[in-house]
């Protein structure tokens, strides 16, 4: 068995890895085009007060007699608060997400999966490299670094998107800075408005002196951006062992039966959706980049 990152929390021991529990679209919030976000809570109170989860895991979204989806969670690590659900439409189950509104409910079965391993963090840089809605499944790791800032050193956020207006949670930028974490932002294509950087994010490592013994790199987005942003990270001698990704876009069922999610003889569903780099170079390497 190919080993993962951080292994699943203990709410789908408790509540079986198959049960629905009913959720009430409580917020709705437009972060770009085709992409909202959703803040759900538990109907059952004794599930909303149970209910833990750890960056990077991720839900199933079940909309009944359409289908069920995976979906990272986007929220912050906290009971009290709702559930975000940062979801793009792309297909017919987020489509038919997309049709609901604040008050509607939908089932939720989780969390699931290995998260990114913030205990083995503690005292390093932190290097996350994202595009697009890759960002969602790393927004929990940046509200638990804001929450313990003193556990961790430098650390930077490179981050992409096809345009400005593509950017998420950009209301957010602002109090992200303020806790010292470092963001270099860069669109594929600007507009008049744009001031920062035009290309593609793994250029965005030539703006910044890492320390390869104390620098973990957490990436998640387009594979080809995963891909070269390995390449600069091992270009800089950080450690295979220090560089973590998230293949969250091959999540299917969300437990490994149906097979879509196979990556060599690692099931993403149930191993993943974090690996070490290192646990999947054979399966994922950048050599020939």
């Amino acid at each position: 068995m190919m080993k993962s990152a951080t292994a699943p929390g203990a709410s789908i021991a408790r509540n079986g890895p198959m049960r629905l529990y009913p959720a009430r679209v409580v917020e709705i919030k437009e972060e770009a085009y085709a992409i909202m976000t959703y803040s759900l809570v538990f109907e059952d109170e004794g599930m909303q007060r149970r209910y833990c989860f750890q960056p990077g895991q991720f839900n199933m979204v079940y909309l009944p007699a359409i289908g069920e989806v995976p979906i990272s969670v986007s929220s912050a690590p906290d009971p009290q608060q709702p559930l975000g659900h940062t979801i793009r439409f792309a297909g017919n189950v987020t489509r038919a997400i997309g049709r609901l509104r604040v008050g509607d409910i939908v089932g939720l079965r989780g969390p699931y999966g290995t998260a990114w391993p913030m205990g083995r963090l503690r005292g390093h840089d932190l290097c996350i490299v994202t595009g697009g809605i890759g960002l969602a499944p790393l927004r929990p790791v940046l509200y638990h670094v804001m929450q313990q800032r003193a556990d961790f050193g430098r650390v930077f956020l490179l981050y992409g998107a096809r345009t400005p207006s593509d950017m998420l949670y950009t209301d957010e930028f602002d109090a992200w800075e303020r806790q010292e974490i470092s963001l270099r932002l860069t669109v594929d294509r600007a507009d008049e408005s744009w001031r920062g950087n035009v290309g593609v994010v793994p250029m965005l490592f030539y703006q910044l002196r890492l320390d390869p013994k104390k620098t973990s790199v957490l990436a998640c987005g387009p594979e080809i951006m995963i891909r070269f942003g390995i390449y600069e990270a091992l270009a800089r001698r950080i450690p295979k062992e220090q560089i973590y990704v998230s293949m969250e876009r091959n999540m299917k069922c969300g437990v490994g039966f149906c097979g879509h999610c196979q990556l060599g003889p690692a099931f993403v569903c149930r191993e993943g959706p974090v690996f070490s780099y290192a646990a999947i170079e054979p399966f994922f390497g950048v050599e020939d980049f």
